[in-house]
């Protein structure tokens, strides 16, 4: 196919503000790494603005656009059709404009998460043993989906207000066949015990943010630790993690791998992880 027989693909990031995302350095990346013609553009929307933004797209010529915060629940009622996914998590972060114009409502935050385990220790597997949960916000009911797809066994929930806690784990209770516990915030140093997974997916150890307050004494030394958090890169709980001897995974991964599956929509490309990729994301932290 020539140069000119490529269709010209426009997509975006829709955040209020947006100028922190690195999504735009992402799929450039991706759309010069694999010679495509298109272009990823940062698209300040304000709260009150989104619904018009939204249904601007098909008259702008985009195949789609992500959206950051604080955008991803609002979608869920504004587009014409929400896959299962991203109904079940409350929050669309990706958006493809369909042939006829209607807008669906995609969540790939799940799968990003899980890939980025994947990747980061290719022997892990999600039924190795209980998963230690540390939070119940959006981004836990994200990495929650994805931990039950996989096939966990047995998830322990801890967060500060433990009714939030239990709220997530009845969201939940009908999906797989894992055993969900709500575990009250004083109670997490202990529920680590026996566990194969530690994840954090509070705000908690950010940049600008409280420390995470969590000891990993009871923590088995073969479990994995992750965290969303990816500003820092290392973060006190994965160097704490890695000190002790645990495998660890960083936050950053799963921003790069939730944004696969969106560029394939869009791109008609799934895209590959490289080394690069990861130095030129790395290199904006």
């Amino acid at each position: 196919m020539s140069e000119h027989a490529q269709p010209f693909v426009l997509a975006g990031v829709m955040g209020w503000p947006v100028a922190h995302s690195r999504s735009p350095l992402i799929h450039s990346h991706w759309i010069a790494q694999y010679g495509l013609r298109g272009a990823y553009a940062p698209l300040p929307v304000r709260p009150d603005t989104l619904e018009a933004a939204l249904r601007a797209l098909p008259l702008l010529g985009f195949a789609g656009c992500n959206l950051t915060i604080p955008h991803k629940v609002a979608a869920v009622d504004i587009v014409d059709e929400l896959e299962p996914l991203a109904r079940r998590i409350g929050a669309a972060n990706t958006i493809v404009v369909r042939a006829d114009g209607t807008l669906l409502g995609r969540n790939t935050d799940a799968f990003g998460f899980i890939a980025n385990l994947r990747e980061a220790q290719p022997q892990w597997r999600a039924d190795a043993g209980p998963a230690v949960m540390l939070g119940a916000g959006g981004a836990a009911r994200a990495v929650l989906a994805g931990l039950l797809d996989a096939g966990a066994t047995e998830i322990r929930i801890c967060n500060r207000t433990l009714e939030t806690a239990q709220q997530l784990a009845h969201d939940f209770a009908s999906w797989g066949a894992a055993r969900l516990q709500a575990v009250p915030w004083g109670e997490r140093h202990s529920a680590l015990a026996g566990a194969a997974l530690l994840v954090n997916t509070t705000s908690q150890g950010m940049q600008g943010h409280a420390p995470l307050d969590i000891q990993l004494d009871a923590l088995p030394a073969s479990a994995l630790v992750t965290d969303i958090v990816y500003t820092p890169l290392q973060t006190a709980l994965l160097q704490a993690a890695g000190a002790r001897g645990n495998p660890t995974a960083q936050g950053l991964g799963m921003l790069i791998h939730q944004a696969r599956p969106a560029f394939e929509a869009w791109f008609g490309v799934l895209p590959q992880t490289t080394p690069a990729l990861w130095a030129a994301v790395t290199a904006t932290l």
